[in-house]
């Protein structure tokens, strides 16, 4: 017992350990996040839409393991032995997901390129399904936790507690979105050296093996409390109660009740009943809410690949694209001190009636004017790019390193005139669903094109490479035997080039080198998505920290983990939409599905408004009060002073639970 009464500053020393270990864990978890869609799109090379349906998959399975781990920490294991485990559990998925990016594994013929994608993407999809539960199942137990080691005279301690624990986790935020995006965007591999995503989720794995021997180190010293029961399941046994012997009770002869929950007072406490009604007259405005969640969470996937056809050059350092997701914790922190200390009591010296139910639409349109700001950033970044082929069509560029001009015959109606030295012969045909082939001869090498349905593939046997080229600036050196010569080119976002160099390279000091522009660089910068961004977080700020702070205080305070986990599976079902629109939507024009989000929240807004407008506001305790009183529970005085212990504990509380908003 002297062990877990250590004092450090008149803190319990456990505490340490569990606020390293949530900046580790967030650390972990936010920096795989962060370039997680970037590695479903050029690692295991699948398209926009699937990128985004797994990626948002994976964030849905994330909201709702956390229902999972309060029921097992609270009905079996208590909230240590469930971190515990789950942890391992979460570590061993960071470090699958790692070894996944390993493209040499597979990379039997050297080129660079996985040979095995199935092993890769089975690989990966096991480490997320891990993380996912992991993360999910400790979410509702961490904090909880940390509460747990501090006494009942120590509110002071406890609210800054919850202080560093809030800060820990936008520290870890923030700092793991700026940090593993620069990790992958470097240069590593055993025989090909490619973008280094073994690094990028390789840290964070690290970061969760360390979160976890840090809680661990500090095992001796924690309150550990019993399993005490779940009241999620009491909930769900006394609903299933009223639904089961109000359909017994279907008939007309039987006398209708005021409220379909009083069907259960046969069998349960009349307080469970009305604690029960509070949650469900709550639960009832979370059924729009969802969508908000669908807009919100495409900052990691649709927002990021936006980032990608865009540039990020801010002359003094380079942004990548998912880097730009730092944007959300930095406004975060900016915003909710500026909202609560200056904004929301400048509207009430004005007289208007802000209620919470109102600052959450509010918080709905801002998102949706974020999603209008997206598109009219996508018209813009649109205008620049090139034009691809068609499903139907294949695009051809030959190359003549010749001296004099060649004519190639694709079919017995289609030539190429191309001058020496010329690339900029694009060729487009529609071709039928065969493969097509045709070849010519040129210096004694055969070059041979095969043609399908998407861009050809070029094979020869003359000197070709291929490079993609993750830095702005990249020096090149050419060597023949004794001969050699180097030259610099700086490459802009998204470009690509074609270098034809001539047997002259080495005596003109590689100055006869002739440099062809296939593809422009991105012209649109990445500067222009920060309105949408700032728009974004503004409507969180309104809409997801008054929402929790509405919910608390309209439902009795052990009702609050059936509203918290109420609340993550409005997140869950947000990002299960995205993940339909995606693949089942497949609208042509990106701008036109962000107009679609855009115009679907405002649709639900106008809803959740109208719902808001006919929503009466309570006093959880006074009716709780009420009802003791008529079960003779408790003598007026008592009840009284029991109010004013339980407003006061309420105040304290639901500050904590307002900073934990983004745990």
């Amino acid at each position: 017992m002297g062990q877990k009464m250590m004092r450090c500053c008149g803190y319990p020393i456990s505490i340490f350990f569990i606020v390293v270990n949530e900046f580790c864990e967030r650390f972990s978890y936010y920096g795989m996040r962060a370039v997680l869609v970037l590695y479903f799109r050029y690692f295991l090379l699948w398209d926009d839409d699937l990128a985004t349906s797994i990626y948002h998959a994976f964030v849905a399975l994330c909201y709702l393991t956390p229902i999972l781990g309060a029921i097992i920490a609270d009905s079996w294991l208590g909230k240590f032995k469930t971190i515990i485990y789950l942890s391992i559990v979460y570590a061993i998925g960071q470090v699958t997901m790692a070894v996944s990016t390993i493209h040499d594994i597979t990379d039997a013929n050297r080129d660079g390129t996985p040979d095995n994608f199935t092993f890769h993407t089975a690989l990966s999809m096991l480490g997320l399904v891990l993380i996912a539960l992991g993360t999910g199942g400790i979410k509702p137990c961490v904090a909880a936790f940390g509460g747990d080691q501090f006494q009942e005279h120590q509110s002071r301690q406890l609210n800054t507690f919850f202080s560093v624990f809030y800060l820990c986790i936008n520290a870890g935020s923030l700092l793991s979105t700026l940090i593993t995006p620069v990790l992958r965007a470097q240069e590593c591999g055993i025989h090909t050296q490619q973008q280094c995503y073994p690094l990028a989720f390789g840290v964070p794995a690290a970061l969760m093996v360390v979160s976890l021997v840090v809680f661990i180190s500090g095992s001796g010293m924690y309150i550990k409390t019993d399993p005490e029961g779940n009241i999620m399941w009491s909930v769900c046994k006394c609903i299933g109660f009223a639904i089961k012997n109000r359909f017994r009770h279907r008939s007309s002869r039987y006398p209708k009740r005021e409220h379909w929950m009083d069907w259960a007072d046969e069998k349960y406490d009349k307080l469970l009943i009305a604690q029960i009604k509070m949650v469900l007259k709550v639960l009832f405005l979370y059924i729009p809410l969802p969508m908000f969640w669908t807009l919100f969470d495409q900052k990691g996937s649709r927002w990021t690949l936006q980032a990608t056809t865009m540039t990020g050059d801010f002359v003094s350092f380079i942004l990548q694209p998912d880097q730009m997701q730092t944007v959300n914790p930095i406004l975060i922190l900016t915003l909710v001190p500026i909202m609560d200390r200056l904004i929301f009591p400048l509207i009430q010296k004005c007289g208007l009636n802000f209620s919470p139910l109102k600052r959450m639409t509010v918080g709905m349109l801002f998102a949706a004017m974020a999603f209008v700001s997206a598109a009219l950033v996508q018209i813009e970044i649109d205008k620049t790019l090139p034009n691809f082929p068609s499903s139907s069509e294949s695009q051809l560029k030959v190359v003549n390193i010749y001296n004099r001009t060649l004519n190639v015959t694709i079919s017995p109606n289609e030539h190429l005139l191309i001058d020496s030295f010329e690339v900029q012969h694009t060729f487009r045909h529609t071709f039928s669903p065969r493969t097509t082939f045709f070849s010519f001869l040129k210096m004694g090498c055969e070059y041979h094109f095969m043609l399908t349905l998407n861009p050809c593939l070029l094979e020869s046997w003359c000197l070709t490479a291929v490079l993609l080229v993750s830095l702005l600036r990249r020096d090149f050196v050419l060597r023949h035997g004794e001969q050699w010569c180097e030259f610099s080119r700086k490459f802009g976002f998204g470009a690509s080039y074609t270098f034809l160099i001539p047997s002259t390279v080495f005596s003109t000091d590689c100055a006869s080198i002739i440099e062809v522009e296939d593809m422009k660089p991105n012209s649109v910068h990445m500067a222009l998505q920060i309105p949408q961004y700032f728009l974004i977080t503004t409507g969180e700020v309104m809409f997801s920290v008054t929402g929790l702070q509405f919910s608390y205080s309209q439902a009795p305070k052990n009702m609050k983990s059936v509203l918290q986990a109420g609340w993550l599976c409005t997140n869950a079902v947000g990002n299960i939409i995205v993940l339909i629109v995606a693949e089942l939507g497949k609208l042509p024009k990106q701008w036109a599905e962000y107009v679609l989000f855009a115009s679907l929240l405002v649709a639900v807004s106008i809803v959740f408004s109208i719902m808001a407008y006919f929503y009466t506001y309570i006093d959880p305790a006074e009716i709780e009060a009420q009802i003791r009183k008529e079960q003779g529970l408790e003598s007026e005085e008592k009840e009284k002073e029991t109010l004013e212990m339980e407003e006061i504990d309420e105040s304290q509380k639901n500050d904590q639970e307002v900073k934990q908003t983004k745990i």
